[in-house]
């Protein structure tokens, strides 16, 4: 069973999202501020109805040239589970306070786990991708 851990409480200010670690998961930041990104994964709390939760195949990225493709191979936030995953730059922590950049979630959204960036594990420059998903969108 998913337990929230925070909340976005200001998305995008300057660039700047805010997000509160509740009291209770604060002793589990300990040493997060040694990392300079972390994958935060957050809930679609604005996509959680059951019509968009039934959604299994999307044009990716809104844009019209873009192939329809099936949810897995998407990021849409149109999913049966309406879970986000973004990896951001900790620009500062604050207590349970968590200043970020380049968060992609919502005031409100429900913040369901932190881990850290570590690029050794989490990149693979190599990976193959479809010639949809290397266009740069807005």
């Amino acid at each position: 069973m998913l337990r929230f851990i925070g909340v976005v409480e200001k998305a995008n200010e300057r660039g700047i999202s805010k997000i509160r670690i509740f009291d209770e998961f604060r002793e589990g930041l300990e040493g997060l501020d040694t990392f300079s990104h972390i994958i935060i994964l957050y809930g679609f709390h604005l996509r959680a109805t059951e019509e968009r939760r039934r959604v299994l195949k999307v044009i990716p990225m809104g844009c019209a040239g873009n192939p329809k493709v099936g949810v897995f191979a998407s990021r849409s936030p149109s999913r049966p589970n309406c879970i986000g995953l973004c990896v951001a730059e900790l620009a500062k922590r604050e207590g349970n306070i968590l200043s970020v950049k380049g968060l992609d979630a919502f005031e409100g959204s429900p913040i369901i786990d932190i881990k850290p960036y570590i690029p050794r594990i989490d990149a693979f420059p190599e990976a193959a991708v479809p010639q949809w998903a290397r266009a740069r969108h807005p």
